[in-house]
């Protein structure tokens, strides 16, 4: 059994508290993912920057978050300046989950004040829990790589090491963000709760490193020019992260793709272990760069507290496509409604010379179709 923290402000006269709240949760990574939501609004709360660390309060903002076990807890006094951008992270990469799947059946659905900020949906060795893992990941990565690039925290900050020779007609310049210290800040943190010799930490480590490694797999060249007029007479590149839309695309591309593996349990010295291989040895064993699970999924057709499940019952659907999102499919053949609205919009917009656009507002009628 996990647990959590919520801090509640209250203030009187001239004085704020806080107070600590802790609630229990039974999956270990919904219960990180809520304590980095719970330290985000705290560190934005206390006003948390560069000098945090200079305020001999380190070891009391740390010490006081009772889901760190001892490994994060070191990590966390180490490396306090960046915690705000982990917990941005996993914000960013519960974003990103809500944005791929909302056309599916599971939409990737949060609950406010629940004991797992995804219910029971994470419990499962299934796909989904497979993907939220490596988005979730790969959202760390990616917020403490940019945080750093962006110079908020000083232990941190631009990419040297891999630049090489430039090419023809242009020049290293700029700031290279530097993936590899944003992946290692993902792994040393969210990696040290899955160390039991069991398949559901084998897979949540696979999950966790292919999620960071898209990252470094997407990382290109950004270029600018300089001159006048644009002339691009000189032109400077660095290292960028690409949008993590890119990163989501991906990730959701994986998912689809999923290896389905099996359980096996083996002797060793340290006692019984249990490794995860590919149920169908006839495809192609899944790679690092691959997500796995070993559980079937729920349907998730109907509301279900056991799974999970909400259902789709009053999902949006759409007529016109034969895909997931169609009405026939996410509404699981029970049919739907279609109602009427109306919405305004800017219509007729003009440009006028210099230098701004008038627009008129128009009411349009749509037809929106929600499931049975």
């Amino acid at each position: 059994m996990q647990f959590y923290i919520k801090y509640k402000k209250y203030s009187r006269k001239l004085h704020t508290f806080y107070l600590l709240e802790i609630y229990f949760c039974k999956n270990e990574w919904a219960c990180l993912l809520q304590l980095f939501t719970n330290l985000s609004s705290f560190c934005r709360s206390l006003a948390v920057g560069h000098q945090y660390s200079t305020l001999g309060t380190q070891p009391i903002l740390c010490g006081s978050i009772p889901g760190l076990v001892p490994k994060q807890l070191r990590f966390c006094r180490n490396y306090v300046e960046i915690m705000p951008s982990v917990a941005e992270g996993v914000k960013i990469g519960i974003q990103e989950c809500q944005h791929q799947f909302r056309g599916r059946r599971w939409n990737c659905t949060t609950i406010n004040d629940s004991l797992a900020i995804f219910g029971p949906v994470l419990d499962k060795a299934t796909r989904e829990s497979a993907f939220v893992h490596a988005i979730a990941s790969a959202g760390v990565a990616f917020a403490v790589t940019r945080s750093c690039a962006e110079g908020s925290a000083t232990i941190c900050g631009c990419d040297t090491r891999h630049k090489g020779p430039p090419g023809e007609g242009w020049k290293w310049g700029g700031c290279s963000e530097d993936a590899e210290f944003g992946s290692m800040v993902s792994r040393e943190f969210a990696d040290a709760r899955e160390n039991r010799p069991d398949a559901r930490s084998a897979m949540n480590r696979h999950n966790n490193e292919a999620g960071r490694t898209s990252i470094i797999d997407h990382m290109h060249l950004k270029c600018k020019c300089h001159g006048l007029s644009g002339s691009c007479e000189v032109k400077t590149c660095w290292w960028s992260q690409p949008d993590f839309r890119v990163i989501g695309d991906y990730l959701k591309d994986k998912y689809d793709s999923a290896s389905e593996m099996v359980v096996e349990k083996h002797r060793e010295s340290r006692g019984w272990v249990e490794t995860l291989r590919p149920k169908y040895t006839f495809f192609k064993p899944p790679t690092e760069r691959d997500l796995v699970y070993y559980e079937s999924s729920p349907n998730f057709c109907e509301p279900n507290p056991e799974t999970g499940s909400f259902g789709t019952r009053d999902r949006i659907c759409n007529v016109t496509s034969h895909g997931i999102d169609g009405c026939d499919l996410l509404c699981c053949g029970r049919g739907h409604n279609t109602r009427t609205e109306k919405r305004k919009e800017k219509c007729h917009c003009i440009f006028h010379w210099c230098c701004y656009v008038s627009c008129q507002e128009c009411v349009r009628v749509y037809d929106v179709h929600t499931c049975k």
